[in-house]
């Protein structure tokens, strides 16, 4: 069977949105990225044949168009807090509560998220958003897996130290409050 390179561009769009997001959090600025991702992989005159190696050529793709973004802007993307509510389903199946606390929870992550560098953001992404290996960043990124590692895990303390630091504080509970 011959390897059909729209099929697997389909395959892993969503994907590459969620590295793109990861890489300039910027939802519409993303979603032009992987528009231009596909545009440049279909155009291709030649690529590679193996569904894995195809894949990691998409990601570099975009990381090489996100990386010419940046240099024609002449500056890093700014940082904007996009729509937060991934949890809206939810919202009438378990009540507003449980939305209440999925979306401030999902906003936290999100807004610390964007405070981490754009190097911590594109290693969370590529591991956990997108769930490379440690083999495939480090081949992605042409570094060694040592330098995969450490950055994420530096990456991970960074993100866990931006979420306890926010301005958002719980309030007290009262005497003989239940609690959710």
């Amino acid at each position: 069977m011959q390897f059909d390179r729209r099929h697997a561009i389909q395959g892993i769009a969503k994907q590459l949105y969620g590295y793109a997001v990861s890489l300039c959090a910027d939802a519409t600025l993303a979603e032009d990225l992987s528009q231009e991702t596909i545009a440049r992989a279909i155009a291709a005159s030649r690529a590679p044949k193996d569904r894995a190696a195809f894949r990691a050529w998409l990601f570099r793709i975009l990381r090489n168009a996100f990386i010419d973004h940046t240099r024609r802007q002449g500056r890093l993307v700014s940082l904007e807090v996009n729509d937060v509510a991934d949890a809206a389903e939810d919202r009438h199946a378990n009540g507003p509560a449980v939305f209440n606390d999925r979306m401030i929870d999902a906003l936290t992550v999100r807004i610390a998220f964007q405070r981490l560098q754009a190097t911590q953001r594109e290693i969370i992404g590529l591991v956990d958003v997108v769930g490379f290996s440690y083999v495939e960043v480090a081949d992605l990124l042409e570094i060694p897996i040592g330098t995969v590692m450490s950055r994420l895990s530096r990456a991970r303390a960074a993100l866990a130290h931006a979420v306890t630091d926010t301005n958002i504080v719980p309030m007290p509970q009262r005497i003989g409050q239940r609690t959710r």
